[in-house]
């Protein structure tokens, strides 16, 4: 099975580097944390450049190269509000996003996939006689372990406080009977076609081999049809797939996607809003639909967890 399909992630902030980007993302990760559990208070400036020990300025020019947007918008994003309003405008999005090519008016920049699947004798055997090499880079959400085979890119995960071996024994998990290689040089590529936006070319698509059970594929090729500055629920990805009782099964099937960013899970939110567990952490999901405001004009699209309120 292959064909083509056009998709939007986050557009890249401009980036001096991804190594800085990487430190970049250790603070404003710290600094998405402290938001997120402590928005009820409305934390100023002065307060969020305290938890951080560094200063207001810096803290400001940080957040807002990294994200495109303030600390004071993105908490003003961090509202159940943020969210229905993101959801409002997508009930047809599923059904008419192939069809029609919407992106919306905050399409930026395109990332292009080409996508197949292994066949279902390779997925029950684990993976068995699939040779994948993986390498370690850093991103602007964190390191990342990056998993390819000869057809293209498996595996998309990050890693969190140096746990490389954490993050590789994932994805081992996954095709228990695959041969995994490290080849830093191998996956340095697909890195880079990911996350640097002048390699975002229809010409040159990005190819993706998503390897799972049938139902897990059909909803992860769902999650390829959301546009960028645009979310869906577990039960619209169950209606759109022709399940509409298996909601939880396809929340299941969410949590599964191996191919982290690319197949746009984190956008994929709770029926009223909130955001639900993302493999790859909260926080850093929150940081990617917060990027994604930033990139989009700084719409805030960022659901907090436990209900709306009246953030500065």
């Amino acid at each position: 099975m292959q064909s083509a399909e056009e998709i939007h992630p986050a557009t890249m902030i401009p980036q001096p580097d991804l190594r800085e980007s990487l430190r970049d993302y250790e603070t404003v990760r710290e600094i998405i944390a402290f938001i997120s559990e402590n928005w009820r208070d409305q934390p100023d400036l002065e307060a969020i450049a305290a938890h951080v020990g560094l200063s207001t300025t810096h803290v400001h020019h940080l957040f807002r190269r990294w994200a495109g947007l303030t600390p004071k918008a993105f908490l003003q994003a961090v509202t159940l509000d943020a969210a229905k309003r993101l959801l409002g405008a997508s009930a047809s999005v599923l059904d008419t996003a192939l069809e029609t090519g919407l992106s919306g008016p905050s399409r930026l920049h395109d990332l292009f996939v080409t996508h197949e699947a292994l066949s279902p004798g390779e997925f029950k055997s684990g993976g068995g006689g699939v040779s994948m090499r993986y390498g370690f880079h850093p991103t602007p959400f964190g390191e990342a372990i990056v998993v390819v085979t000869p057809r293209g890119l498996a595996g998309l995960g990050f890693v969190d406080d140096g746990a490389r071996e954490e993050a590789l024994n994932d994805m081992r998990r996954r095709w228990p009977n695959a041969g995994f290689e490290s080849d830093q040089t191998a996956t340095a590529s697909y890195a880079a076609r990911i996350f640097d936006r002048n390699q975002w070319r229809p010409g040159q698509p990005l190819r993706i081999v998503m390897i799972g059970t049938d139902f897990e594929l059909r909803v992860w090729e769902t999650l390829l049809r959301i546009p960028f500055g645009r979310a869906a629920t577990y039960s619209g990805i169950a209606e759109t797939i022709g399940r509409p009782k298996a909601a939880r099964a396809v929340g299941g099937a969410v949590g599964r996607n191996p191919i982290s960013f690319v197949v746009p899970c984190h956008r994929v939110i709770g029926r009223s809003g909130a955001l639900t567990g993302y493999h790859w952490g909260i926080t850093r999901k929150r940081a990617i639909l917060g990027w994604e405001a930033g990139a989009a004009g700084g719409d805030g699209i960022v659901a907090g967890d436990d209900g709306p309120g009246a953030p500065v």
